[in-house]
């Protein structure tokens, strides 16, 4: 039996039983397998005489990266099209796209890479159509924009999101906090700070011994479930900020359009008509965290044309890294004007967090 027969089998037993709390230890050795089967799949065993597979990922570039996914003919070039100066072909019939097609939104300064991506079928985790290599790229984006045909957004979001969970990428979720160390010897160690209702002990050492572990230490700090648990042992786990993006709009009714704009992390566009593209290049921006920190040189103005691109939480020690790597030898202090000050300008060390739009002035020894 191939590795694809034993995931189908897996899934209909985990489908077929009831869930409750004689089956949870029977669930959740069937979820550790399901992930190690499926983690084969997508990373088989080369061998000697095997060459380098065919692939279509773009050097990374620009301040940010943002993946292009969906189904085929949901709008994804149309996008691109609109948004960057580079040409995506795009037709009514599906898989116009073949490739990675990178374009860059230039947006508040800063140059945000753009990848159009072939579309995904069902069972693409499973590697049917390009599924495989899509995937791989979409898990070095920094923001998932998942493209979705409004009049069927429900279907397709579903069906998408039970594609990119089953290779690894988790979307719109924090990585689960339990401590997981493996060690050489002195059998397992397992810990929680909390009280643990969706798993237990005997059911952690049961996950534990599938992936032939039997020496570790595990601490849980919050209640987590099997499957967040069998994440942290696998150590692959991807996880993403995802923008709903609902294309077509125009062709919907306007109670339709109101409920999917409702919908958490979900914006309604229509490319055609260029409606709501504005709004949505603001939400990317929110989402992948940048902010703008601007320069300034003694007795003279800002250097607004020109500033600097970087992520929410990052201080002064960031910003002088940014203007140059020798920058922190020399550091004395600086002097910032913004909204991270009790006053402008106020005199600040290395460890002083910056907000957007902030400007800065490096006095150095």
């Amino acid at each position: 039996m191939g590795i694809l027969e034993k995931i189908s089998e897996i899934e209909k037993e985990i489908a077929r039983t009831q869930k409750n709390k004689a089956t949870e230890y029977h669930l959740g050795l069937l979820k550790a397998k399901l992930a190690k089967y499926r983690a084969q799949l997508l990373d088989p065993p080369k061998s000697a005489g095997a060459g380098k597979g065919e692939g279509f990922d773009v050097m990374k570039s620009g301040d940010a990266r943002v993946a292009l996914v969906g189904f085929p003919s949901v709008g994804k070039s149309t996008l691109l099209n609109k948004l960057t100066s580079t040409h995506s072909e795009s037709a009514s019939y599906e898989f116009t796209t073949l490739t990675c097609i990178p374009g860059v939104i230039q947006y508040n300064n800063a140059n945000i890479q753009l990848l159009d991506l072939p579309g995904i079928i069902e069972g693409a985790s499973q590697g049917k159509g390009r599924g495989r290599q899509v995937i791989a790229v979409a898990r070095t984006a920094d923001l998932v924009l998942m493209m979705l045909d409004a009049g069927k957004g429900d279907i397709q979001r579903r069906l998408l999101e039970k594609e990119l969970e089953a290779v690894g990428i988790r979307l719109n979720k924090k990585v689960p906090n339990i401590y997981f160390k493996v060690k050489k010897g002195g059998g397992m160690s397992i810990n929680s700070t909390i009280t643990l209702t969706k798993m237990s002990e005997r059911l952690a050492q049961l996950i534990l011994h599938e992936y032939k572990i039997f020496n570790c230490e595990v601490l849980f700090r919050e209640d987590c479930t099997a499957d967040d648990f069998i994440d942290i042992i696998l150590g692959n786990r991807v996880y993403l900020q995802c923008l709903y993006c609902y294309n077509k709009v125009d062709q919907i009714s306007m109670e339709e359009v109101d409920r999917l704009a409702r919908e958490p992390d979900s914006i309604v566009i229509s490319c055609e008509m260029e409606l709501n593209l504005d709004i949505l290049l603001s939400r990317v921006w929110d989402y992948l965290s940048l902010i703008r920190v601007y320069t300034k040189k003694r007795g003279e103005p800002p250097d607004f044309k020109d500033g600097l691109i970087l992520r929410k939480g990052c201080t002064v020690d960031h910003v002088c890294h940014a203007i140059h790597r020798t920058i922190v030898d020399t550091f004395k202090y600086s002097l910032v004007w913004g909204t991270s000050t009790k006053y402008s300008p106020q005199r600040v060390g290395l460890q002083h967090s910056m907000n957007d739009e902030d400007v800065i002035q490096v006095v150095k020894k």
